[in-house]
């Protein structure tokens, strides 16, 4: 019994396919379903929140029909068909559409990329290369951004991936950095503590890391006096251009000047000394105006002559 059984399913019927070929068929078909269902339900799941629902469903079409693809693939021998026709031509067709592709297979690998990383967000404030914008939308093929002055640009996915990417709000606080320059007669002490008394009025300039003002450089024309303020990353902005105009207000109220950029000249003696025995020029002559009349040229007639041809 057992081997007429044996017999009966490694016997071909159609083709070169016996019934247990077919039974493998339908064991891996099954199987191969129920995984590209669970990868499916998965893949929503972890991606739900990162990206749009175009987006997701498009990756969630893409990640099942791989899952179908490698199913097919495995269930190609249990149908005894010929696969080496198939993966030439299957070659030669992919190389053709690598080439045609290339740029779209890019932004989506770079897609896929960006999001598993996730260097940005929406709503980050970045800097791509030159451009320097807010992120609007994360999309499988391209990136949208919004520059500060209302311009939205669209990035491919590759370029983002391949470019330096800085992100300007990611860490929680950002610091940022004044010079302000007083004259040399000026108190720097003094100066300094009514510029950290202005700093502790700020309420978003943070205590942690806190703030640095000291003399640096002692320049030209004045004394430079360098102030480092770190603030929340959302507000450092605001901060930043409302504080300066404060402290020099401040500042010049105690009597503290910024000065103009300027320069003394010191003459030697011995050129003072030449100086004194230069003598003024003579005085020039000047001569009366008169005026010069003018004759007439002679063979020239004059106005009103007649002549007689």
């Amino acid at each position: 019994m057992d081997e007429s059984i044996t017999v009966f399913l490694t016997k071909p019927f159609i083709g070169d396919m016996a019934p247990i070929d077919l039974i493998y068929v339908l064991i891996i078909a099954a199987v191969g379903l129920i995984i590209a269902k669970i990868v499916k339900t998965q893949f929503k799941r972890s991606f739900g929140d990162k990206m749009t629902k175009s987006d997701l469903d498009l990756m969630t079409v893409i990640v099942t029909y791989i899952v179908y693809a490698i199913t097919l693939l495995t269930l190609l021998p249990y149908l005894h068909f010929d696969l080496s026709g198939l993966f030439v031509a299957g070659g030669i067709i992919a190389l053709a559409v690598a080439f045609a592709t290339q740029n779209i297979v890019s932004n989506l690998v770079s897609g896929i990329f960006l999001i598993f990383e996730r260097p940005i967000k929406i709503g980050d404030n970045v800097s791509i290369g030159t451009l320097t914008a807010t992120v609007q939308k994360i999309q499988i093929m391209s990136t949208i951004v919004r520059t500060y002055d209302g311009i939205y640009v669209r990035i491919p996915n590759s370029k983002m991936f391949t470019s330096d990417i800085t992100n300007l709000v990611i860490h929680p606080a950002r610091r940022f950095d004044y010079t302000i320059g007083i004259r040399y007669q000026d108190d720097a002490g003094k100066a300094i503590a009514i510029i950290k008394g202005m700093i502790d009025k700020e309420p978003y300039a943070l205590k942690s890391p806190g703030p640095s003002v000291y003399v640096d450089k002692l320049d030209e024309s004045s004394v430079n006096i360098v102030i480092k303020i770190w603030a929340p990353s959302l507000y450092w902005w605001g901060l930043r251009t409302e504080l300066l105009w404060k402290i020099k207000v401040e500042l010049e109220k105690n009597g503290i000047q910024i000065p103009f950029p300027q320069r003394e000249i010191w003459f030697d003696n011995i050129l003072k000394a030449d100086m004194k025995n230069v003598r003024a020029p003579p005085r020039t002559k000047e001569v009366p105006y008169e005026e010069i009349e003018i004759q007439p040229e002679v063979g020239k007639p004059k106005p009103g002559d007649t002549h007689d041809w």
